[in-house]
């Protein structure tokens, strides 16, 4: 039991989901207030619950049976819902999340899509050494970039920087001005290898995706630039959204 622990009535521990709650495509939001954001486009719609950082809503799109699960922030916290839901039988995983551009011309309010991540987070590198890539499944990717088409969304496409550390971690200084060695030019040096953004859990997805077997993606809602030293919270969000669950819809189209 203490190998794979569940509740009382037999679900993973921490998600606290079975599988009657889910269907084989999965929306990852970090933030748990996000997931009735996205559960409103979903049809009948229902609360299936929270557990710690953990809410839920399960519901449909189109004639799919999907389920809307917060993953927290960081890596550690979403290896853990993306060990669960895989468990339970999920084979299709997009991380609907927020980022920070650092690509002067990626605007604030605009979507950025990822298709790979360079790996600055922690809890991959507990499963694979850092050599092994981090990448969205090509399929996920295009029909994201189709469903961005079709809404109209302007969406920048490339590699994304996922990080465990918000402050530090995506060269800001801490608390008190410090900040490590090597880590006051990281900005500039991650926009000189065409690095678009930087969020804190698509490596950890991509990566685990890959070992898993799953297919995954990530589209980000741009409410920071670093560049430009622009931020409007929750800029872009609805749109990420919208393209999100429009991808849902044009899975089948790309073979998933």
């Amino acid at each position: 039991m203490a190998l794979e622990p569940k509740d009382d009535v037999g679900r993973p521990y921490h998600i606290r989901l079975s599988k009657k709650d889910v269907g084989r495509i999965a929306l990852l939001p970090g933030d748990p207030g996000r997931v009735p954001m996205i559960a409103e486009r979903f049809k009948d719609a229902r609360d299936l619950g929270s557990h710690r950082e953990y809410r839920a809503y399960g519901g449909r799109i189109g004639a799919e049976k999907v389920v809307a699960v917060s993953t927290g922030i960081g890596g550690p916290a979403a290896a853990i819902a993306i060990e669960e839901l895989a468990r339970l039988g999920v084979k299709v995983m997009i991380r609907v999340g927020t980022c920070g551009a650092i690509a002067p011309d990626v605007k604030v309010g605009s979507v950025i899509i990822a298709d790979a991540a360079v790996r600055m987070d922690g809890a991959s590198a507990q499963y694979v050494p850092p050599e092994y890539p981090a990448a969205a499944t090509p399929e996920v990717v295009m029909a994201l970039q189709d469903a961005a088409a079709a809404l109209g969304k302007k969406a920048a496409v490339g590699i994304t920087a996922s990080t465990d550390a918000f402050y530090v971690g995506q060269g800001r200084a801490s608390f008190g001005g410090f900040l490590p060695p090597g880590k006051a030019h990281l900005v500039d040096d991650m926009r000189a290898a065409k690095v678009l953004c930087f969020e804190m859990e698509a490596a950890t997805l991509f990566t685990l995706g890959r070992v898993f077997g799953l297919k995954t993606g990530a589209i980000f809602a741009v409410v920071a630039n670093r560049a430009t030293d622009a931020f409007k919270l929750e800029a872009g969000v609805d749109a990420a959204i919208d393209v999100a669950v429009e991808s849902v819809r044009r899975l089948k189209k790309y073979g998933l």
